[in-house]
């Protein structure tokens, strides 16, 4: 499917799901609720938020290290920041990824296949820890909650993915299998010698599990502190849940917005909220109210990479002013 279709085809779905959402809603009583929000508890998921980009921006300092690449922290957290501004434009949050590999192979140019490596192991042990994370959960919730059949559905289906993936990239005998089947095809599709570095970069990583542990670790972190962030939007609004149904929610939520249905998840992450915090008779308003407030959340972490790229392009106009 060509990019503009696809474009179009998110676009429509999001605008199908927000109507049947706003359907099932009070509009003047979720307005009440988002403009009558605690800016306290709002600060503090922000804060969260920030503090996760700086662990984030560390994991990706660690892989990094590991192949020999030594990175200014700083700098590593500054391109995260442009990724966010630039993920709120594109249509999937796959395209933070791309803007930090991009910027980063610039610096980077005898290095690019190993530094797109180190974006996508984050990735995938982003995948990985969610994962675990929403299995610590449903073990907790055991006995607890009912009717979490379908998260149980979805770890199941997750974790198989994961696991076929992991085999995909660390299995020696797959490596050979790829080079006798895949790369031959992807010669003919002249990719083959991307295809064979970035593979190379992430089977590397084979070779050092001591590595991939801590930045699992480090992730698991992160995302358990931003778990805390959404917890902190419900409490913005009103709604009085154990941490614990979060801890369920959160890492399926993430999942939900790695798949690029939508437009920047518009839609996908509210219906979410409104169909899991409803099985804990949250009213469906309040429950939309906490997606829109995570979504503000999410957009404010970006502002800092946007006022990064607005200076890019007012800086050189500024230069030539002075020099001429």
């Amino acid at each position: 499917m060509r990019r503009g279709a696809r474009i179009a085809l998110q676009v429509a779905v999001s605008g199908v799901v927000l109507a049947l959402l706003l359907l099932q809603l009070d509009l003047g009583r979720t307005v009440e609720l988002v403009r009558a929000s605690d800016i306290a508890d709002l600060a503090a998921a922000l804060a969260l938020f920030a503090v996760t980009t700086g662990l984030f921006a560390w994991r990706w300092q660690i892989l990094l290290l590991s192949k020999g690449i030594e990175e200014p922290l700083g700098w590593l957290t500054k391109l995260y920041f442009v990724g966010y501004a630039v993920g709120q434009v594109l249509p999937s949050s796959m395209g933070s990824d791309a803007v930090r590999i991009v910027e980063h192979a610039r610096r980077r140019p005898t290095a690019r296949a190993e530094v797109a490596g180190a974006v996508l192991m984050e990735r995938i042990i982003g995948a990985s820890a969610t994962l675990v994370l929403v299995a610590v959960a449903l073990a907790v919730a055991a006995g607890r909650y009912e009717d979490l059949a379908l998260v149980v559905w979805i770890e199941a289906l997750s974790v198989g993915a994961l696991v076929l993936l992991g085999v995909l990239m660390f299995s020696r005998r797959t490596r050979r299998a790829l080079e006798a089947w895949v790369f031959p095809f992807a010669r003919r599709l002249r990719v083959e010698r991307v295809l064979d570095t970035v593979h190379g970069a992430l089977h590397g990583y084979r070779e050092r599990p001591g590595t991939l542990a801590f930045a699992f670790v480090v992730t698991l972190a992160g995302q358990l502190v931003r778990i805390f962030s959404i917890w902190l939007c419900g409490e913005a609004v009103g709604i009085d849940l154990s941490p614990l149904v979060y801890v369920i929610f959160g890492p399926i939520l993430f999942l939900l917005m790695l798949v690029p249905f939508t437009i920047n998840g518009v839609g996908v992450r509210e219906a979410a909220f409104v169909a899991f915090l409803g099985r804990f008779d949250v009213d469906a308003n309040a429950a939309f109210a906490t997606g829109f407030l995570f979504y503000v959340v999410t957009v404010a972490s970006s502002i800092p990479g946007g006022l990064i790229l607005l200076w890019r392009s007012v800086r050189p106009v500024l230069v030539r002013a002075r020099t001429e």
